[in-house]
């Protein structure tokens, strides 16, 4: 399976085309103001509501999203020095994800584009994450992929293998058969009683940490899928066994066991994009969604590229999280295309790209 490397480049109007992104999908409201493909302002409200609860409580993150959405909206055209009159279009997360907390982007997205008379544009909140590469952050210089590309999406929802033949084609050739990369971070950081979200305290732990004390399990998958299950069982039957011996061995081994399961993840994932590169000839990588914060993946993934002559992206860290930059980036190639959304579409939980 080969494809042909195509150019491509980001078409702009005679006027500048100012795009206000909503992101409610899951605890943290974001709303983003671009102008073509250029961020003005990206406001992120987050929810520490739900640290206590070791997990996103849906109830409360809709709740908190009722409080946020409006500051947030008004601060995000603030920063960027625009008007509400001065919005050609308004595209808002319509899914996948909770959906309390995706009905109150909706409904406030719905009721602004109908007050100010603009288009209304429903982004698909995967697909956002896959073109984040496009966006021209202030101060940082970095070129965007040319399609096709692959994209490795790794969150704490998703782990997929992605081909990106346009903003609007994108085929899965991968993705997880059970838990996602995030959630495997999170859930081992749980049982070691680190805060949530554990991720990024397994990979602060893990920089002082040996990778290779702990040996734990990896799947054998055919194809481009991913499995993480068989990892956590593994990673706590370790501790389960040790804990009988050591009744202080998380504390004591903390670094290592966390630079260990850091290595692992890293090395399941990577396995696999090695293949895809192969089997597909792609040479541009794009990685996304909020595992691309990982210092160890990111390594993993230059380290790589450069090794096999390949060109990877790595998303500034202010976009590796949920956030209203990407929606309104995936916004603004809807409105090139005048693919707007009928004021009566529902939000929606699950979905494809």
């Amino acid at each position: 399976m080969k494809f042909e490397i195509l150019k491509f480049e980001i078409i702009f109007m005679d006027k500048p085309t100012v795009i206000l992104g909503i992101e409610s999908s899951c605890d943290d409201t974001s709303a983003a103001v671009l102008q073509n493909n250029r961020v003005l302002s990206n406001v992120i409200a987050s929810q520490a509501v739900h640290e206590s609860y070791g997990g996103v409580v849906p109830e409360l993150a809709s709740r908190a999203h009722q409080l946020n959405i409006v500051p947030v909206v008004s601060e995000a055209l603030k920063r960027a020095g625009v008007e509400k009159h001065e919005v050609d279009a308004i595209a808002f997360t319509r899914g996948p994800g909770l959906l309390g907390s995706l009905m109150v982007g909706t409904s406030f997205a719905k009721g602004l584009a109908m007050s100010l008379d603009v288009p209304l544009i429903d982004v698909n909140h995967l697909q956002a994450h896959v073109l984040t590469c496009f966006i021209d952050l202030p101060g940082q210089e970095t070129r965007p992929p040319k399609f096709p590309y692959l994209c490795l999406l790794a969150s704490g929802g998703n782990s997929q293998l992605i081909v990106v033949k346009a903003y609007n084609d994108m085929e899965i050739i991968g993705q997880t058969i059970d838990d996602a990369a995030g959630e495997a971070f999170d859930k081992c950081a749980k049982v070691m009683g680190l805060p949530y979200p554990g991720g990024p305290h397994v990979n602060r732990f893990a920089n002082e940490g040996n990778p290779k004390a702990f040996n734990f399990s990896k799947p054998n998958i055919e194809g481009y899928n991913y499995s993480f299950s068989g990892l956590k069982t593994s990673f706590l039957y370790t501790l389960r066994d040790e804990l009988k011996n050591n009744p202080n061995f998380i504390e004591e081994r903390k670094p290592d066991l966390c630079a260990s399961l850091q290595a692992t993840i890293v090395e399941i994932l990577m396995k696999k994009l090695d293949k895809a590169v192969k089997n597909t000839g792609l040479k541009e990588i794009v990685l996304s969604g909020g595992v691309s914060a990982n210092s160890g993946l990111r390594n993993a993934v230059s380290e790589y590229a450069e090794k096999n002559n390949c060109y990877a992206y790595l998303p500034p860290f202010s976009l590796t999280t949920d956030n209203a930059a990407m929606i309104a980036m995936t916004g603004y190639f809807k409105y090139l295309d005048k693919d707007f959304c009928d004021i009566s579409l529902p939000p929606f939980t699950r979905v494809d790209i």
